[in-house]
C-alpha cells in the first residue's frame, strides 16, 4: 500500500504527507533497513539532515527501493555550522555525495542563524 497524499509547496513541487524522519537513527544499516522497510511498506518520504550523519545510509536505501527515484521525496538539511553562502553551497555538496543521488528535493535550512540566515538563503537560491 502506498500512501500518496500530497502537498503542494509554493514552486508547485508536491511533497508526501507522511514521511519518516530519521532523526536519532544511528548512522549504520538499523536506519538503511529501517529506511527500506519504510519505503516498501508505503513510505514516499524520507526526512535526514547532515547533523544526523545518516544521509549515506538514506540514500542507499532510497537506491535499493523498488520505487523509482521520481517515486521517492528525499529532504535534508543544512546545519548551523555550515551556514553562509560559500560554506552552504560546499554543505551541499556533500549532502549529494553523502546521498548518492541524482538530486535532493528538498534542502532546507536546519536552524536559521540570524547573522547568517540572508547568506545561506542566497545559497539555497543558487542551488535551487
Amino acid at each position: 500500500m502506498t500512501i500518496k497524499s500530497t502537498i503542494k509547496l509554493n514552486n508547485g513541487v508536491e511533497i508526501p504527507r507522511l514521511g519518516l524522519g530519521t532523526y536519532l537513527s544511528k548512522p549504520g544499516k538499523d536506519t538503511q533497513y529501517a529506511c527500506e522497510f519504510a519505503l516498501d511498506h508505503g513510505y514516499l518520504h524520507i526526512d535526514t539532515a547532515a547533523f544526523y550523519q545518516n544521509e549515506v545510509d538514506v540514500g542507499k536505501s532510497v537506491r535499493n527501493s523498488s520505487l523509482s527515484r521520481e517515486e521517492v521525496f528525499v529532504t535534508t538539511k543544512l546545519w548551523n555550522a555550515d551556514q553562509g553562502y560559500e560554506s552552504a553551497l560546499k554543505a551541499f555538496d556533500q549532502s549529494m555525495r553523502n546521498l548518492d543521488i541524482d538530486y535532493i528535493d528538498l534542502y532546507l535550512v536546519h536552524w536559521p542563524l540570524e547573522e547568517k540566515r540572508h547568506d545561506s538563503w542566497k545559497a539555497l537560491e543558487k542551488i535551487y
